[in-house]
């Protein structure tokens, strides 16, 4: 079903886009190298079993949690936007 000028598969083509940048954003998410020590953030110390189960860590748990939270907020783009109210 076509709305209108679009193609009949660009729903399809937008769901799987948005999907694409979802994942490519958790991809760029996951930490790489040695894990640190002291968060970057506020220099606390990192405790070894957070370093242990998350190679790479980079945050302390608190800070990880904030940047979640809101990382959170900003999930879920709709790329189709208001253009139905726009043709109104």
């Amino acid at each position: 079903m076509a709305s209108g000028w679009a193609n009949d598969d660009a729903v399809n083509e937008q769901i799987n886009s948005t999907i694409e940048d979802a994942v490519a954003r958790a991809r760029g998410e996951i930490p790489r190298g040695e894990s640190l020590k002291f968060c970057e953030e506020c220099e606390e110390p990192i405790p070894a079993a957070r370093r242990k189960a998350v190679p790479g860590v980079r945050l302390c748990i608190a800070c990880q949690q904030e940047k979640d939270s809101h990382n959170a907020s900003h999930a879920g783009y709709n790329r189709r936007g208001s253009k139905d109210s726009q043709l109104r």
